[in-house]
């Protein structure tokens, strides 16, 4: 599925009320925008049988600097070994759908995509802080021409 699709199913699962769709067509169109930067139109994953994905902790040797992490892999064999237990399995995420995934993920800092495990200096980093920036100056956008129109006046 390509991205304009990602983008449009996302935009199709939301909730019905016309706000909320709203919210998610300014986000979902700026996960969009994000996934093309990104070598494939989906991910693997490292997920348990619970389906909860697995979260990294990473720190630093020679700073006291700690941050957590989630990985998502280019190839299926990439993310095979390196889900080296037996409670974890890989699992095929859209690129859109990934980055909404961990747009949500409160507590986990960065996005971890690694394109090939062989080339590891091409693993890319997407901060969480810099995805919910860019999504709230989307929103701030949508929402300006609305507070730019004069109030309606009643009279009794």
């Amino acid at each position: 599925m390509d991205i304009q699709a990602q983008v449009q199913q996302l935009i199709d699962e939301s909730p019905p009320d016309a706000a909320a769709q709203e919210g998610v067509r300014v986000v979902a169109v700026v996960l969009g925008e994000v996934a093309q930067m990104f070598s494939h139109l989906q991910y693997y994953v490292l997920q348990n049988f619970d389906q909860q994905w697995q979260i990294t902790t990473l720190q630093h040797r020679a700073q006291d600097v700690e941050k957590t992490a989630l990985y998502a892999y280019g190839q299926l064999a990439d993310a095979t070994k390196m889900g080296r237990s037996d409670d974890l399995i890989a699992v095929p995420v859209p690129t859109v759908q990934l980055l909404f995934q961990f747009f949500s993920f409160n507590g986990v800092e960065s996005l971890l995509v690694v394109d090939e495990l062989k080339n590891p200096e091409k693993i890319q980093e997407l901060k969480r802080e810099d995805l919910q920036t860019l999504v709230e100056n989307a929103l701030q956008q949508q929402l300006k021409p609305h507070e730019s129109e004069e109030p309606e006046i009643y009279l009794a």
